[in-house]
């Protein structure tokens, strides 16, 4: 396997940046931060991170003990955006970055049944409609005026009804100032274990005037493995899950063994596979060993979702948190693109 550019299993008493890598002046600040996936990215590819926004008390404050941000704001993006008191800092930024709840658009989801209602994204959180969050966001853009900005979401947005939406979010970008360029990237090409496809849709204010971006990712895939571990904590099986895990073969969902086809989103793995999207429910789901009758530890967690292995999840769920986070090697190798061809040529 060849080397790659950024490690999937470290620490962050490793520190940053990573190694090869050069602190590059440029500021950051970021919304819907979850647990801070994207923020070590940044951090990791010489950014400064600033802090960002995170409606979810908790998370905000597990995203506080490890990241111990500048600006921290624990409140709903539309109350950030009535503020009249931010920081001069945040109207300079180099590049703001957003991941709204992407529920509404998931092909696993309900999409066009949800479209419009308000939902309880987790526990904790207030009644929001989540489709408009992405229209929310481009209001900070608006507000704030980054010389880049940078959106995630997942693939269901470009697919079907959904469409729409990438057509008006284009429209009220360009009139915020901005052009915008779409990518659909996979994590397994760019150094994660982890087949988890994302669309990024990174836009240059209009004033730069620079080349269209190009990202292209060919790392070589890191198949389980290479990181198998036997220390971690991990979950032992219910009867109903070690039934369909005996009957189902190495490299295939529990579905190609149920009569009904049910438990689609349980994968059993294989050791020269790359796990399947981790994501934020996956305690039913798996991944499952491919010969041993149990779930992936902690461990092997972390460096599917390329999260540092001391990082203190409090009392949250690594699963949810890892699930719900963009991996930091994605962003890690996004960002890195976006100094060399970008922000570099404005220094």
């Amino acid at each position: 396997m060849s080397e790659h550019k950024f490690p999937y299993r470290w620490n962050l008493k490793d520190g940053y940046p990573a190694a090869g890598i050069e602190p590059n002046g440029c500021k950051v600040f970021g919304t819907f931060i979850c647990g801070g996936g994207s923020t070590m990215g940044y951090k990791l590819a010489g950014f400064e991170h600033l802090g960002g926004v995170e409606i979810d008390q908790s998370i905000a404050d597990v995203y506080q003990v490890n990241h111990n941000p500048k600006y921290l704001y624990a409140e709903d993006l539309r109350l950030f955006n009535q503020r009249t008191d931010l920081p001069q800092q945040l109207y300079d930024l180099d590049i703001l970055d957003g991941s709204p709840p992407c529920s509404s658009f998931s092909m696993a989801g309900n999409r066009e049944k949800d479209w419009g209602k308000k939902k309880v994204f987790r526990e904790g959180q207030s009644n929001q409609v989540l489709d408009d969050l992405v229209f929310v966001y481009i209001e900070t853009i608006k507000k704030l005026q980054p010389k880049v900005a940078l959106l995630e979401n997942v693939k269901g947005l470009i697919s079907g009804n959904a469409k729409a939406y990438v057509k008006k979010m284009k429209v009220e970008i360009e009139r915020a100032g901005y052009q915008m360029q779409l990518f659909l990237l996979n994590a397994a090409s760019m150094g994660v274990p982890q087949k988890r496809e994302r669309i990024f849709f990174i836009c240059q204010r209009n004033d730069l005037k620079l080349a269209k971006l190009v990202l292209e990712f060919n790392e070589d895939a890191i198949p389980f493995k290479f990181f198998e571990e036997t220390t971690g904590r991990e979950d032992s099986l219910t009867e109903d899950q070690l039934k369909w895990w005996s009957l189902c073969k190495k490299g295939f969902a529990f579905s190609s063994v149920h009569p009904k086809g049910h438990w689609f989103n349980a994968f059993k793995l294989d050791w020269n596979s790359v796990f399947p999207t981790l994501t934020a429910s996956g305690g039913s789901a798996g991944p499952f060993h491919p010969e041993l009758p149990r779930k992936i530890n902690s461990i092997e967690y972390c460096c599917g979702g390329t999260y540092p292995q001391d990082y203190n999840f409090k009392s949250i769920e690594p699963k949810y948190l890892i699930g719900m986070s963009v991996p930091p090697i994605m962003t890690a190798q996004i960002a890195h693109q976006i100094w060399l061809q970008w922000l570099s040529k404005l220094k």
